[in-house]
């Protein structure tokens, strides 16, 4: 039998966002915001990486307490919880590479280890992996450390397949694209679960918008189309607070209407 949701579980129902078309593409992009704006950080403003993931640390650690005291889903507040957790994911990768030597292989099957083991410990405690049950503070912790481990792991991999396997950025992200396009095409034709696919695509989101960002940002002789990392980084942040705001006014709308 089961029992009643209480008034606060009631309450915390709409903590994450519907998964459609807009949350893919604003995940995308915040992906892309996550490589570009890192490099901006530690480059262009001559903040370094210590400095950078100092300062960013912080900033998530506010919105992360912000958005988990949020008794629901406020859109402004997840997706720069989500833009701050890319930054941030890249850091740490880019801090055991760079400044403990650690390989990307390493990095790779490391935070691969981590993410799956993330995963076995919410299934185990909570017997869901489902993003449409975060409705206690134990899921979302388990929910955002998925998401911390999928943009670390995502940067690994990406920075792999770019850099380490001499891929170049334009095919690492016309293969990481296309394995997408594998899983959407697994779901809806043959079926694949629901909660596997998402979580699947939502790994292999972090290297494809990586790839893009680093393809439309680096300069011609590295590989990239030379738009420099304030340029991409201004496109995809307007597009992203564009996006954020037309859902918040379509959220209070269908409020109204309620």
């Amino acid at each position: 039998m089961n029992r009643p949701l209480s008034k606060s579980t009631v309450r915390m129902l709409n903590k994450v966002p519907e998964v459609t078309i807009f949350f893919w593409i604003i995940k995308i992009m915040a992906t892309t915001v996550g490589e570009t704006a890192a490099d901006f950080l530690k480059v262009i403003l001559h903040l370094g990486l210590t400095g950078t993931s100092l300062i960013m640390g912080a900033l998530l650690l506010i919105f992360l307490i912000t958005q988990i005291r949020c008794m629901k889903y406020v859109p402004w507040v997840y997706w720069v919880t989500v833009v701050l957790l890319s930054i941030f994911g890249t850091l740490i990768t880019d801090n055991l590479v760079d400044n403990f030597g650690v390989t990307l292989q390493t990095t790779t099957a490391v935070f691969g280890v981590a993410l799956l083991a993330t995963f076995a410990g919410w299934y185990a405690s909570e017997r869901t992996l489902s993003i449409h049950t975060i409705y206690t503070s134990k899921r979302e912790l388990f929910y955002w450390a998925a998401i911390l481990f999928t943009f670390a792991l995502g940067t690994a991999a990406g920075d792999l397949a770019a850099e380490g396997l001499r891929l170049g950025y334009a095919v690492s992200a016309l293969i990481f694209g296309a394995l997408i396009g594998a899983v959407t095409i697994a779901h809806y034709v043959f079926r694949l679960n629901a909660i596997l696919a998402f979580w699947i695509a939502y790994v292999l989101t972090r290297p494809f918008g990586a790839s893009c960002g680093d393809l439309l940002s680096q300069p011609a002789s590295n590989g990239g189309l030379g738009l420099g990392t304030v340029g991409t980084s201004a496109i995809f942040l307007l597009t992203i607070v564009g996006l954020v705001a037309y859902l918040t006014i379509d959220q209070r709308k269908l409020l109204v209407q309620e």
